[in-house]
């Protein structure tokens, strides 16, 4: 075999230097990076078809000794003694089949890591090329977004005026967009905007009566993260349990053992309710004080709050699901924070599932579309919604029609659309490639 080594500033003028000398066909064994050139080993397509054939060695030929013919002896003559044979001369060695072998699996690994190179190399180019392949799509498909809805402006402004008001009430772009192409034809602005006022209420999933809840009874626990209302809100419900059954059949449990006066806060609440309160801090604790407390109707859990994007959150939902019951638990969503926060919320708090949300601060908020278009797109059932801090007066029943026309009401008492013209487009553009999400899947518009 004839391994070639060449070495040149770049790979180009490396290549060319094989050509010259292999030919066209020769085979590139590697190359790499050699203080500041290029070295590639390269075997001419004549080696490397000789390598993959079975190799036959010619087995050596003995070596024949001649003796001359035995002379007869004379009578009563003695024997003649043999003379001594001379040493036969040594045939050439023949290569050794271990040096073979060695050569054939060194040059055998030569090729395949070349293979393997040249197949990684070819890997990262397609998906270098496929990145800009859909780099240049999602260019081309903005663009022509674009260009359609800047037609839609002119051809359909009914459409424009739609648009506006569900982004000033705080709805995001995708859902916006989403139900404007779906607008029936032939209506005017008000009309269009009343048809989307319609299909709101209808996907705003919200419990109409409290009474199947409230006599079921079971395990609920108030989750979110700090500041949002959990304590509070569990106070209120759990009034609301009192005047029904009576505190007899109410147990209070809170897990927040890290803000100071956290336990006090739910104990005066207890107190005036009449219920005991149940401290916890860990998932043992809180299996053993479920067991005690199962003959109660309804237990009702204050946890402690703790930011979405922190691991312990997945350490609060692994310890309610493994408490030993059936935990329902209750995400509180806060109606001042923006869309993108409460849909990084909802991911975070989910779980394996979550039973419902509480809407708090909603006499604080100065839109209502960003948590009811999360509350939508997420298909979360809503329990109730909190406006103060009064117990239990301020939690109410969330009544669908009444958010949806509140938070297109909120928008036109506040300031004008914050999107000029020539903006939304763009805005529209960026809107299109989400369109399509599975939060949209489940969208009725009849």
């Amino acid at each position: 075999m004839n391994v070639k080594k060449f070495t040149a500033p770049t790979s180009r003028d490396a290549l060319r230097k094989v050509r010259e000398a292999l030919g066209p066909d020769a085979v590139i064994l590697s190359n790499r990076q050699l203080d500041g050139e290029v070295e590639i080993l390269a075997l001419a397509s004549d080696d490397a078809a000789s390598l993959a054939e079975p190799s036959g060695e010619m087995a050596p030929r003995p070596y024949a000794q001649s003796q001359p013919p035995a002379r007869p002896a004379a009578p009563f003559q003695a024997q003649p003694q043999p003379q001594a044979r001379p040493a036969p001369r040594q045939a050439a060695a023949p290569a050794a089949p271990a040096d073979d072998a060695r050569d054939m699996a060194r040059m055998s690994q030569l090729m395949a890591s070349a293979i393997a190179h040249a197949k990684d190399s070819a890997a990262a180019e397609m998906s270098g090329m496929m990145d800009e392949i859909r780099a240049m799509r999602g260019m081309l498909e903005s663009q022509l977004s674009e260009m359609s809805w800047s037609s839609t402006q002119q051809r359909e402004p009914h459409k424009t005026e739609v648009l506006r008001a569900m982004l000033a009430a705080g709805f995001s772009a995708t859902l916006a967009r989403y139900l404007v192409e779906k607008l029936p034809a032939g209506r005017g602005g008000a009309d269009s905007l009343r048809w989307i006022q319609t299909v709101l209420a209808k996907n705003l999933n919200a419990m109409a009566d409290e009474d199947a809840m409230l006599e079921q009874g079971g395990v609920f626990a108030l989750v979110g993260p700090t500041g949002v209302g959990k304590t509070t809100s569990t106070a209120k419900l759990a009034a609301r349990c009192v005047m029904r059954h009576g505190p007899e059949k109410l147990a209070l449990i809170t897990t927040d053992a890290y803000r100071i006066g956290a336990h006090e806060q739910l104990r005066i609440y207890g107190k005036i309710l009449g219920v005991m309160v149940h401290s916890v801090k860990d998932e043992a604790d809180l299996r053993i004080a479920l067991k005690e407390l199962r003959n109660k109707h309804t237990v009702l859990i204050d946890t402690v709050g703790v930011s979405q994007r922190d691991q312990m959150v997945t350490e609060q939902v692994a310890m309610l699901q493994g408490a030993g019951a059936d935990v329902k638990r209750l995400l509180c969503l806060n109606a001042t924070a923006t869309g993108e926060t409460l849909q990084e919320v909802v991911r975070a708090y989910q779980g394996s599932g979550l039973a419902g949300c509480i809407i708090t601060k909603l006499d604080e908020a100065a839109s209502l579309g960003n948590v009811l278009d999360v509350v939508i797109r997420q298909k979360l059932r809503l329990f109730y919604v909190s406006n103060g801090q009064r117990v239990p007066e301020d939690l109410h029943l969330a009544d669908r029609g009444y958010l949806i026309d509140r938070a297109f009401k909120l928008q036109r008492a506040g300031a004008p659309s914050q999107y000029q013209d020539a903006e939304l487009p763009l805005l529209m553009a960026q809107a299109g490639a989400a369109r399509n999400e599975r939060s949209l899947s489940g969208v009725h518009l009849g």
